[in-house]
């Protein structure tokens, strides 16, 4: 059997991993016994899985591989942050970063090589889009990441305690794949992470987060950047789609749903003379009223022919003091890894865009920087 035709085992759920060893004609607890020593000690051959039987292990060897992305390059900046680069079977490249912070570690995991979204500030949409990861992919960077801090065999005390599901692409229109990854993230055989410390993020595809609530509970952020549907529609084209009055009520009934104390983290990013005003945050305050949440301000982190500037720390400050002044409870994410292009906003990795939107958006600004105020970039889907 060719290593094309080979079961990747490494993205496999225990469910799907117990399935595929009745296949074999063993036993189900086989897939335990595999899960720990793929996600808990790192191993890739199976050969070194001991307590197995020789003539298993020789069976595995014809049909099955344990194979994560490879790794391109890895980036340490002077801040701790952590940035991996790898490449997928597309042939794109795509980026994960850790960020310690606080006794915490937080793995920020990418699920599409680009994103089809193209938001106006986020440089991974100006990449264009070239393929959704696969389960083996997603799962595949907190196995790499987890096995470079030394974590293997696994610790109590791990690196990686809060994995985010914010990298590279909209992990909503990557449904069954993230969902794979995040359940092996959660599994105890897995990588035993609390359901409260991995983290969806999404623009606001309405009916996935709908389906998202029939399946898992993780927690959900909303990446909004904008208090009203006309500003939105510029920023964050989906809400064209899904507008505001749809996508607030989807988002607090997934909350709802999960039967406990739980809030909807906001995502947003603020940019200067844009979304930054006192009018701006007035209409948040009013938006956000009847949604249990707390508020992420993400001063924008600039990227070339962006169009965009980050705002004064005294107009980040104003906006966040209106906030909390209503009651809110918001933070202003420090900006880390900037010296390594790990910021938030900043992944672009190397996408083999299908879309060949990196191209125009390139020209437009160029164009629009040689003749100001004759030629503005323009969003497409």
């Amino acid at each position: 059997m060719t290593d094309a035709a080979k079961v990747n085992l490494l993205g496999l759920t225990q469910a799907k991993l117990e399935a595929f060893f009745e296949e074999l004609g063993e036993k189900r607890f086989r897939a335990g016994q595999v899960m720990k020593w793929i996600h808990h000690f790192g191993v890739d051959n199976f050969d070194d899985m001991t307590n197995l039987g020789k003539a298993l292990r020789e069976k595995l060897k014809a049909r099955a591989e344990i194979r994560g992305p490879e790794v391109v390059s890895e980036d340490i900046s002077k801040d701790g942050t952590r940035k991996w680069v790898v490449r997928v079977a597309s042939g794109s490249c795509v980026e994960t970063v850790y960020i310690p912070q606080n006794g915490r570690g937080t793995l920020c995991v990418s699920s599409q090589a680009g994103c089809a979204l193209d938001c106006s500030f986020c440089s991974t949409g100006k990449q264009g889009f070239n393929s959704d990861l696969t389960a083996a992919e997603i799962i595949g960077q907190v196995w790499i990441a987890n096995k470079s801090f030394g974590t293997v065999p696994a610790k109590v005390d791990r690196a990686i305690t809060n994995v985010v599901m914010m990298g590279m692409g909209e992990p909503l229109l990557n449904f069954d794949n993230v969902v794979d990854a995040m359940t092996l993230m959660m599994d105890d055989l897995g990588y035993g992470i609390s359901k409260r410390k991995v983290t969806l993020s999404t623009s606001g595809v309405v009916p996935m987060i709908e389906k998202l609530g029939e399946v898992t509970d993780v927690a959900l952020a909303l990446s909004l950047h904008a208090p009203n549907d006309e500003l939105r529609n510029q920023l964050v084209p989906l809400n064209k789609k899904y507008p505001l009055a749809v996508l607030l009520p989807a988002c607090n009934r997934y909350i709802a749903g999960l039967g406990e104390k739980r809030y909807l983290t906001i995502e947003y990013t603020l940019l200067k003379d844009v979304n930054d005003q006192p009018e701006h945050a007035q209409q948040l305050i009013e938006l956000l009223r009847e949604t249990p949440c707390k508020i992420n301000l993400i001063p924008f982190n600039p990227f070339p022919y962006s169009g965009y500037e980050r705002p004064s720390n005294n107009a980040i400050r104003r906006f966040q003091d209106m906030l909390h002044n209503a009651g809110y409870n918001v933070t202003v994410r420090t900006t880390r890894g900037d010296d390594i292009d790990a910021a938030c906003g900043q992944l672009v990795g190397q996408v083999m865009d299908r879309t060949r939107r990196s191209e125009r958006y390139i020209a437009v600004r160029q164009l629009a920087d040689e003749q100001p105020g004759v030629v503005q970039p323009t969003s497409r889907n």
